[in-house]
């Protein structure tokens, strides 16, 4: 099996330092990944101008983009072929809830999956993390799942572990997304310059969290699975809004 890593916390950050270690023994696995922390950068590809690729010492590869364009780029043309599997991690604080939404490291898994390839995002719930070996025997397990079951159709599955010894982990859950309260308000601040500037509030406290949610599995103890997918059509209200359109002509 060929797995590409990638993540948002660049190509330098422990998690995926220790994703590597866990997934090279079994598989046959490339590393290209930003240059530099790009969380909370979702989708969002480069399209302005021209990426620079370099390699370091470790053998990684390294972009001055963003977690999309990594993967992009690795699957489109850069690597030659087209991998087996996209893993993306592993993530320094939780992606769980509406986190999804804007959080890079599951984009980059989602670029993969957009492109016909499966995707695991894989999110150690505390920042800063303590315990990416947890996390990173976890997404050992997924992914030789995976190698066994050779699944037929792309998918995508959101991952996050508690940050916990491995002794003290329960197991995976299968779940729903939760849901978070409305983020904190944004703050004013005064700049060096005696500037006034405005920065975005913290995210808020989970308000769907059930034992059903990921907010809920990892409250227990246990990593959540979650498959997303892409697809943001509103199929209840598709005959509400045609009848408004019927009305108007």
């Amino acid at each position: 099996m060929r797995i590409l890593i990638s993540n948002d916390d660049g190509y330098a950050a422990p998690g995926i330092e220790a994703l590597y270690a866990a997934l090279s023994p079994i598989a046959e696995v490339t590393v290209i990944a930003p240059s530099r922390d790009r969380s909370a950068t979702s989708n969002s590809i480069t399209v302005h101008r021209a990426l620079t690729i370099e390699r370091a010492a470790n053998g990684f590869y390294f972009v001055d983009g963003k977690p999309a364009d990594c993967v992009h780029i690795a699957v489109t043309g850069f690597l030659g072929f087209k991998p087996d599997l996209i893993v993306s991690g592993i993530n320094n604080g939780a992606n769980l809830g509406d986190d999804t939404i804007y959080s890079g490291t599951v984009a980059a898994a989602m670029e993969g999956f957009l492109l016909g390839i499966p995707g695991i995002a894989v999110s150690c719930v505390n920042k800063p993390a303590k315990h990416f070996d947890t996390a990173a025997r976890v997404a050992r397990e997924l992914v030789e799942h995976v190698q066994l079951s050779k699944p037929a159709t792309p998918w995508l599955l959101n991952v996050n572990v508690p940050d916990v010894p491995w002794r003290e982990f329960r197991g995976l859950r299968t779940v729903r997304l939760g849901k978070r309260h409305q983020a904190e308000p944004v703050e004013k601040v005064t700049n060096a310059e005696g500037r006034e500037q405005w920065r975005i509030g913290a995210v808020g406290a989970a308000a769907d969290a059930g034992p059903d949610t990921d907010f809920g599995a990892v409250a227990d103890g246990f990593a959540s699975v979650t498959p997303l997918t892409v697809d943001l059509t509103q199929y209840a209200q598709l005959r509400a809004v045609a009848s408004w359109l019927e009305v108007r002509t």
